[in-house]
């Protein structure tokens, strides 16, 4: 009897919702509740989905596109209806623009006051599907599970993006029995197998695999480019392998780095201008040739390289119109790669004149790069906390620690200095120099990975975007250290020129201005965290090292010489 009598419960659309999800997998939830998703949030919690409650829509949604990243499911995020969802189109845009797997879900106004001016209306099917690979509305709770299977697997088929789900506020409240919400759950989750076991049509890649060993072997300065979609597709061990293998330099975009140690006597970082400038054929993998890869065109690549373009995306091949396109998943294509390069083996000897020129030019830059760390210089520029902290990441060692890395000056610098010897351990802000994500970025990794320690090296200006999210570091207790690198402003504060100086508001602060020497770690310790200020170098050690050892949220406030960095970072001539 108790058994009919649980089956025939009513359960509504939230709770329908919330088993759905966590039928289909999902493990954790960013957003900000309210009308009318609050017990959206809690039915999911208690189906088994840890929904972590944000301070802003924005950094909620820039979380759960990082999750995405790190753990190659989709991240998801809830939002309210109207203005929620319009604060939300931030992640899911970020995604997208990404290649990141995210899965935004929003309440809505009741279908039958739409057209009426109701509390918080706004078409948002129409408002999310510029930035959405699939957008749709559940129009009755039976829709609901189906919607929620469709949209999850859309978030990961071909080139992974955000998707939309909008669930009316009427719809969350209908109700069905606990077995027709059973019924319903277990079909969905039945036809999305079926849909998941057919394997993505794509034209063969046999000869595409012999032309590109043939195309490296034959190659005088071939080059491997990977970026954060080889990263995403763990790909690590197949492109170490043939990195090994061949002895082909290797150079990774931004968040790429890691997937080959940054450490390894092959990396052309330090040589980018030579290696990408002289190189006759580059195997791009994972790395779209937009403006991070100077789009693949001269002055900065040879106008005879020939590209090589691994991507899951047919569309991006025929953009860029690569010298050879493989369409496939990055893991896949490179071990191919390697499995046809077995049997023609090749190996470039360390004494090659082109492996020999990435190596004495990357050795000759590394040694000017630290003879500028090596000095102590107070009041700080940015190498010398940059030294400070590279040394206390690396002697964390395995695990090593995730870092989020956000800002002008901050970010630029530390891309140089900051070491990455572990796969999917940096954060930045990506395809779209996004500002603002860093918090929720490292509330993601702390929850995705929650057994390696989280540091941000944040400017104070892309701290400010989402600098509220610390009460969240605190409410949940994560492992997350965030060093602001404080120099008063925008790139440094004040710097206009005389003839900006003039005009009735000439006395305001200046537009990159904020208030001189700000306690951000007072406002880290007004809920309870650790906050330090650093304006030394022992002042700084001694704060990693205390903040590293507790594992607890900290921020370091770090003062630096407001004309120590560039307007602009490394971007001057776009602004």
């Amino acid at each position: 009897m108790a058994t009919e009598t649980a089956l025939t419960a009513k359960v509504d659309g939230s709770a329908v919702a919330g088993l759905a999800l966590a039928a289909a997998g999902a493990r954790h939830m960013f957003g900000v509740v309210g009308i009318p998703v609050t017990s959206l949030a809690s039915r999911a919690a208690a189906a088994g989905v840890r929904f972590i409650a944000f301070r802003n829509e924005q950094s909620s949604g820039y979380a759960a596109a990082a999750y995405g990243f790190l753990t190659g499911t989709p991240g998801l995020l809830l939002t309210v209806s109207g203005p929620g969802c319009v604060h939300g189109l931030a992640g899911l845009s970020h995604a997208t623009a990404n290649a990141w797997p995210l899965l935004m879900v929003s309440g809505s106004c009741s279908q039958s006051d739409v057209g009426r001016g109701d509390f918080q209306e706004l078409d948002q099917i129409a408002a999310t599907k510029p930035f959405a690979k699939l957008a749709v509305k559940a129009t009755a709770i039976a829709d609901i599970p189906r919607l929620v299977f469709q949209a999850l697997a859309a978030t990961v088929a071909g080139r992974p993006g955000g998707c939309y789900l909008d669930i009316p506020s009427d719809v969350l409240h209908q109700t069905l029995t606990q077995s027709e919400a059973d019924a319903l759950i277990a079909a969905a989750a039945a036809d999305a197998a079926a849909a998941g076991s057919s394997p993505p049509k794509h034209k063969s890649l046999d000869d595409g695999i012999v032309k590109a060993a043939e195309l490296l072997h034959r190659a005088e300065r071939p080059l491997v480019v990977f970026g954060k979609g080889a990263a995403y597709a763990r790909a690590e061990e197949a492109i170490q392998k043939l990195v090994d293998t061949t002895g082909i330099p290797f150079l990774p975009t931004p968040m790429g780095k890691g997937v080959v140690p940054d450490a390894h006597p092959l990396s052309a970082t330090a040589a980018r201008s030579l290696a990408i400038g002289q190189c006759d054929v580059a195997l791009v993998v994972g790395a779209r040739l937009n403006w991070l890869l100077h789009f693949g065109e001269p002055p900065k690549w040879s106008k005879d390289v020939k590209f090589i373009l691994v991507d899951v995306d047919e569309d991006e091949i025929e953009l860029r119109k690569p010298h050879l396109g493989l369409v496939g998943d990055a893991k896949r294509v490179v071990e191919l790669i390697n499995r046809e390069i077995k049997d023609q083996p090749f190996c470039l000897a360390r004494t090659h004149p082109w492996v020999a020129a990435i190596t004495k030019k990357a050795k000759d830059n590394v040694l000017k790069m630290e003879a500028q760390l090596t000095k102590d210089v107070v009041p700080f520029n940015f190498m010398t906390p940059l030294r400070i902290i590279r040394d206390a990441i690396l002697a964390e060692g395995s695990p090593a620690p995730i870092v989020v890395s956000e800002g002008a000056n901050t970010m630029d610098v530390g891309r140089a200095v900051l070491v990455q010897n572990e796969p999917r351990t940096r954060l930045d802000a990506g395809t779209w120099g996004t500002m603002g994500v860093g918090l929720g970025y490292c509330i993601a990794a702390a929850v995705a990975e929650p057994k390696r320690l989280v540091v941000a090296v944040e400017g104070d200006s892309g701290f400010g975007f989402s600098a509220m999210e610390v009460e969240t570091l605190v409410r949940y207790q994560l492992p997350v250290v965030v060093i602001v690198f404080n120099n008063n402003g925008v790139y440094g504060g004040d710097r206009r020129s005389p003839e900006e100086l003039t005009g009735p508001h000439k006395d305001d602060p200046a537009p990159t201005s904020f208030v001189l020497a700000a306690g951000y770690h007072k406002m880290m310790e007004a809920f309870g965290g650790k906050g330090y200020l650093a304006e030394t170098p022992d002042e700084l050690k001694s704060a990693l090292s205390e903040s590293f050892r507790a594992r607890k949220p900290a921020v370091i406030n770090v003062i630096i010489d407001p004309y120590a960095g560039a307007e602009s970072g490394r971007m001057q001539h776009k602004n």
